[in-house]
């Protein structure tokens, strides 16, 4: 029965936050189990363009290490802040969420060609944190019951725990920059004198993942309108 709540309460999770925390999950387990290696997932762009190994141009994204304190707290990081992103500025709007995990993932992949990355997983955590954190300016955070402080101030001090934990930090620094493209192209640039908004999404994705909007010009037939319907008159 346990099962089945934890069950049912995931699947009222928004599909993206759930796909890509399930993912990550399952990914991590089937290492765990020495069903797959991360020699499997890391990215290496030799295998990938030359041995088309093009899988691991997402596998990198979804590889946290193996299970301990790092996974769980990089876990927890992810499924809540890219659930408050998907709930509340892209609420409705999943296409627009893809696309930034498109944006980001791709503009990671190029600039982790820079510094030598393998796993950028983390990165994707930092880049929504970030995001996230721009767009609530006001909401205090609780830092695990130790510090409170605006949320703009959460992606550093995520950046300073991993240090503590001596974690390259250059991961979290990736993540923030393209965190930071991403908010100053989608909420920034756009509202300035002459701006315009760049990112637009793929009409493709919309007409896949957004529900579609309602004509508001469209008259329900008479036996559509809600309300009790008499029966067609006798020939």
């Amino acid at each position: 029965m346990a099962w089945q709540g934890l069950a049912a309460e995931f699947q009222q999770v928004p599909a993206v936050t759930r796909a890509y925390t399930a993912a990550c999950v399952l990914t991590t387990a089937a290492v765990q189990l020495e069903l797959l290696s991360p020699f499997q997932l890391y990215f290496n762009p030799h295998l990938v363009f030359r041995k088309f190994q093009v899988w691991r141009l997402v596998t990198n994204f979804l590889f946290f290490g193996p299970l301990g304190f790092s996974f769980f707290f990089n876990m927890l990081f992810v499924f809540r802040y890219c659930r408050m992103l998907e709930e509340g500025s892209f609420r409705g709007r999943t296409a627009d969420f893809v696309f930034m995990f498109l944006f980001g993932g791709v503009l990671m992949t190029l600039l982790g060609l820079l510094g030598s990355l393998f796993f950028l997983g983390q990165a994707l955590m930092a880049m929504l944190v970030y995001v996230w954190s721009r767009r609530s300016p006001r909401v205090r955070v609780n830092f695990f019951g130790l510090l409170t402080f605006q949320a703009p101030f959460l992606p550093w001090a995520l950046m300073g725990f991993s240090l503590l934990l001596g974690n390259s930090i250059l991961v979290d620094l990736l993540g923030i920059a393209v965190g930071h493209i991403y908010y100053f192209l989608e909420d920034v640039f756009p509202n300035q004198p002459g701006g315009k908004r760049l990112l637009l999404t793929p009409s493709f994705l919309k007409l896949l993942l957004d529900a579609p909007e309602e004509d508001p010009n469209y008259l329900p037939l008479p036996e559509e309108q809600p309300g009790p319907h008499l029966p067609p008159p006798q020939q």
